[in-house]
């Protein structure tokens, strides 16, 4: 079990999104996702996404928001918290990343690059400004099987 953070960044009705390209037997290949990484030792979730955003990006939040927890469970035995995050204040200027290639991606067309079937559920909450959330998306052979938001089925 692991614990990470997720921050869609938003500029100019854009996210800033990272296309995993460059890492080798890497789980996200290829897929386009949102900014974030491992919660370390000692380090709350908060923590984790200021340390993730400025590593991965250059960029520093000068607020976010917590906007939810989604659990994510694979058939592989895998299961992975991922702390999610949303912030529109931000200062600096990007940098290259290690992990991938960072595109400014316009809203309307986030669902048409490859990515992961649930984040389009969390998108949407994201978007909808909805209140903390709890997902829980199940997947097996990389395929969303099933989606349950705060304790009742939705997909």
């Amino acid at each position: 079990m692991q614990n990470t953070t997720l921050c869609y960044i938003e500029k100019d009705d854009s996210y800033l999104m990272l296309h995993r390209v460059k890492k080798e037997n890497d789980y996200n290949k290829d897929k386009w996702i949102e900014i974030g990484g491992k919660i370390e030792e000692c380090e709350s979730p908060e923590d984790c996404v200021l340390r993730e955003v400025k590593e991965e990006t250059g960029l520093t939040l000068a607020s976010y928001k917590y906007c939810g927890l989604v659990t994510f469970v694979s058939d592989n035995n895998f299961t992975e918290y991922m702390h999610l995050f949303y912030s529109d204040d931000f200062s600096g200027s990007l940098i290259e990343c290690e992990e991938g290639d960072l595109q400014w991606v316009k809203k309307d067309k986030m669902n048409d690059l490859p990515h992961w079937k649930g984040d389009e559920i969390f998108l949407d909450l994201i978007e909808k400004k909805a209140p903390f959330f709890s997902l829980k998306l199940n997947y097996e052979n990389s395929v969303l099987i099933s989606a349950v938001l705060d304790g009742v089925k939705i997909y």
